[in-house]
């Protein structure tokens, strides 16, 4: 394929405003895209216009490499901070600005041009390489999450997830919680507080407890740093002059396996059933996502293909490392079958940001990295 016909597609796609939503429109592009090269694909709906996109190539079932990348972007923000349209791809000196460029279109991009690439070239591959493209990454994995669920990674033996990681590879991140925590009162004048109840108040006995049961002890991970405790929106009330009858809180917890999403948990049930015994509080809470600590093996197959193949291409040293935010490999690990995963793909430090970039060499680059791997991976 030309270097300007890769340019173009991963512009095609950022020109697509997929924000939270509207992936078909991605799974149909790429489909078609497929389609040019004889590589047949399959649409999974996951609701209107959210379609997962599944293809494969090669031959065998022993050795089964997943491409995975989500075609959702993150809202814009302040369209007046955009140097340019952001879903308008932008290139200039050497970047492709827009959203989605970094986090994570570039990645899928590579991932897709491999594979038909591959094909072009008449690579015999021993085994399938599978792209399972998904929904609603950005919003609780859902397609991710779906496509465990039906079977689509039941038969993978190692996955390269292809989230702006730069040249590094990323083989386990924390997990995450996403909780909140709903305070129910009575209404009154606030002139007469006694024949009310502030929900507020409630919430506050919870904000204070928690905060001091995950606080008080350091939990870390040598790889993924330490158990990280926010809350981060509270709501409640509907005028100055009344007492509040409902009050809400939401917090995001990102957990490790020494203190991992179980014991946490349990920890936040323990705390709003004391409040609620002890202090008559009218506490509820709700685990709105539940995204698992993924920790894939240093050592992998995978891990060392991808490292040794990106140093020779590089010329420099690609560190094996640990991070923070969760991926679609939270759900993934959750297929019938194990398998190691990395988190490898073009990219930097602008995702979620205005005036988001991809550097083009880094994106040529994977895809030959790509390539590379799955040759090696495929043949060992």
């Amino acid at each position: 394929m030309e270097k300007s016909k890769k340019i173009q597609i991963l512009k095609d796609i950022i020109d697509i405003e997929s924000v939270n939503g509207n992936e078909k429109a991605v799974a149909d592009y790429l489909a078609d895209l497929f389609k040019e090269y004889k590589i047949s694909t399959k649409q999974v709906a996951y609701d209107t216009d959210r379609d997962n996109l599944v293809a494969e190539i090669g031959n065998g079932t022993s050795k089964v490499l997943a491409f995975s990348g989500h075609m959702d972007v993150v809202a814009p923000g302040n369209l007046a901070d955009w140097t340019t349209d952001p879903f308008k791809a932008d290139e200039r000196d050497g970047k492709i600005y827009g959203r989605g460029s970094c986090d994570m279109k570039s990645g899928l991009a590579a991932m897709v041009i491999a594979m038909i690439e591959l094909v072009e070239e008449k690579t015999e591959l021993n085994g399938k390489i599978k792209l399972l493209a998904t929904v609603g990454e950005e919003v609780g994995e859902l397609g991710a999450a779906q496509l465990t669920k039906e079977g689509y990674a039941d038969d993978v033996t190692s996955m390269i997830i292809g989230e702006p990681s730069g040249y590094r590879i990323i083989y386990t991140h924390q997990g995450s919680i996403n909780f909140s925590v709903a305070s129910k009162g009575k209404s009154s004048h606030s002139s007469m507080p006694k024949l009310g109840i502030n929900a507020i108040d409630y919430l506050i006995e919870f904000y204070t407890k928690a905060n001091h049961e995950f606080r008080k002890t350091v939990y870390t991970n040598d790889v993924l740093g330490d158990f990280i405790y926010n809350v981060t929106m509270i709501s409640g009330g509907e005028q100055i002059n009344s007492i509040p009858e409902k009050a809400t809180l939401e917090g995001n917890i990102r957990t490790i396996p020494e203190y991992d999403n179980q014991k946490t948990i349990e920890k936040l049930n323990e705390i709003i059933e004391d409040l609620n015994k002890e202090k008559e509080c009218n506490l509820t809470l709700t685990i709105e996502a539940n995204k698992l600590v993924v920790k894939s093996e240093r050592d992998s197959d995978i891990a060392h293909i991808a490292q040794k193949i990106a140093e020779t291409k590089t010329g420099q040293k690609v560190p094996l490392l640990g991070m923070p935010g969760t991926t679609d490999a939270a759900e993934f690990i959750k297929a019938k079958n194990t398998f190691p995963i990395i988190v490898f793909g073009p990219g930097n430090e602008t995702p979620h940001q205005v005036n988001e970039y991809v550097d083009v060499d880094n994106y040529l680059d994977m895809i030959e990295v790509y390539k590379e791997i799955s040759k090696k991976y495929l043949y060992m």
